[in-house]
């Protein structure tokens, strides 16, 4: 159980990544990116294909870069808890995110809405399909595995769960501190006036674009910094990881669940969905527990329809409820109920 929880725990982190660059997107400027996925696959290679070893000759490997920093930087002392190696993966996924999302967003970055969508779902794909096709470049749709371990060297296989925990935990307190202080900056304040009237903001001297941009920038940088962790984490990635479905709705799901341009939504939101989905492994089990009359069906049906497709229309029905009941999702209602208790526990001075 603690091993389930501990996993359950570094993917929750790692999504919240995800969300929290979605979130400076969507939430803060309200650029309607639906290409997360591309970002996500960019970070992910690029951290990948900087520190696995170069194949060998008989493993029919055809991937022909790599760059082995973890074992080229081995000797080197570590960043403070961080492997030198680890932290050099994390700067490349960022400066290579960026220098993309800088092409990207100066070409579509002026489209609106339905626009901006179709152009990042299209250039998310296109990305995805160059993974997929140049083998000389990312190993075609085998992928790459025998990405090295944090810390590989030095902490026990049985061990790398916790501390990795406590890796992204600390990437994601550093990313979120930036975040909160960048929102509540004055940058930050620009970018919700242009989300809520880019040509009254445009109006009063804001160079509108430039703005964007940098958010797009920005956003993108940590959701591949995201994609490096998943990573590392999982120590093998393929394009199919990267599909619209796995690598930007599930995304989504989590900032409307949780409430786009709220601070804390990435995390609230990550942790309900995640749960969702991670939860749903023990479905058949639970409904063992039903009367066999009854439970015999059921696992017939949920074994025809897969247990996947039950996952996403959970998370689905999630969003429709979430909308409908909540619009602005989940984390304001979690405040509110907060400074209710707090209202009602407060003591009562006597007069």
């Amino acid at each position: 159980m603690l091993e389930f929880l501990t996993a359950f725990a570094i993917l929750v982190g790692i999504y919240s990544v995800f969300t929290l660059g979605l979130n400076v997107h969507w939430g803060y400027t309200g650029l309607f990116n639906i290409g997360v996925a591309g970002f996500f696959a960019l970070g992910a290679y690029a951290a990948s294909l900087l520190t696995i070893r170069p194949p060998l000759s008989d493993q029919g490997e055809d991937y022909r870069y790599a760059g082995d920093l973890a074992n080229r930087l081995d000797s080197l002392p570590v960043i403070g808890l961080l492997d030198l190696w680890f932290v050099a993966a994390l700067i490349a996924a960022s400066l290579v995110a960026a220098a993309v999302a800088l092409v990207v967003g100066t070409i579509t970055i002026r489209l609106r809405g339905d626009y901006l969508a179709i152009a990042t779902l299209g250039i998310a794909e296109s990305v995805r399909l160059v993974f997929l096709n140049e083998r000389w470049l990312s190993n075609g749709s085998r992928g790459l595995y025998t990405i090295p371990r944090v810390f590989g060297d030095v902490v026990a296989p049985q061990d790398y769960d916790r501390v990795y925990l406590v890796v992204v935990l600390a990437v994601f307190g550093l990313l979120f501190a930036g975040i909160r202080a960048l929102v509540h900056s004055p940058w930050g304040r620009v970018l919700r006036a242009i989300r809520e009237d880019e040509v009254t903001a445009e109006a009063s001297g804001k160079h509108v674009f430039r703005f964007k941009l940098q958010a797009f920038v920005l956003g993108a940088v940590i959701m591949a910094i995201g994609g490096a962790l998943y990573a590392f984490n999982f120590r093998a990635i393929s394009p199919i990881t990267f599909t619209p479905l796995l690598g930007t709705f599930i995304i989504w799901a989590m900032l409307v669940a949780g409430g786009s341009g709220r601070l804390y939504a990435p995390v609230v939101g990550a942790f309900v969905v995640w749960g969702i989905w991670s939860g749903s492994q023990f479905l058949p089990d639970l409904i063992e527990l039903l009367p066999e009359a009854l439970n015999a069906p059921i696992l017939e049906a949920l074994d025809s329809v897969g247990l996947p497709n039950i996952r996403f229309f959970a998370v689905g029905v999630l969003v429709v409820l979430v909308l409908l009941s909540a619009p602005d999702g989940i984390t304001p209602g979690i405040a509110r109920l907060r400074e209710r208790l707090a209202v009602r526990w407060r003591p009562q001075t006597r007069t």
